[in-house]
């Protein structure tokens, strides 16, 4: 049976942490932060851990894991 290929996309926006979750980035950080309030923008720094119902998804994007 072939390899099976990894979504680049995937590759570029998630890591798998010690324990098996996924952490990603906050999207509506880059620009226009004028319109949010503070609260967003404190709330949303740094990376999040993906949600339960989506980890099984992501993780089938990458069969082999991600470094």
């Amino acid at each position: 049976m072939p390899k099976l290929k990894t979504k680049s996309g995937v590759k570029k926006r998630f890591t798998i942490t010690a324990t098996g979750k996924l952490k990603h980035g906050v999207a509506g950080k880059r620009h226009r932060l004028s319109s949010h309030n503070a609260k967003y923008i404190r709330q949303n720094r740094g990376t999040k851990l993906v949600s339960d119902a989506d980890t099984a998804t992501v993780k089938a994007w990458a069969p082999y894991g991600l470094k």
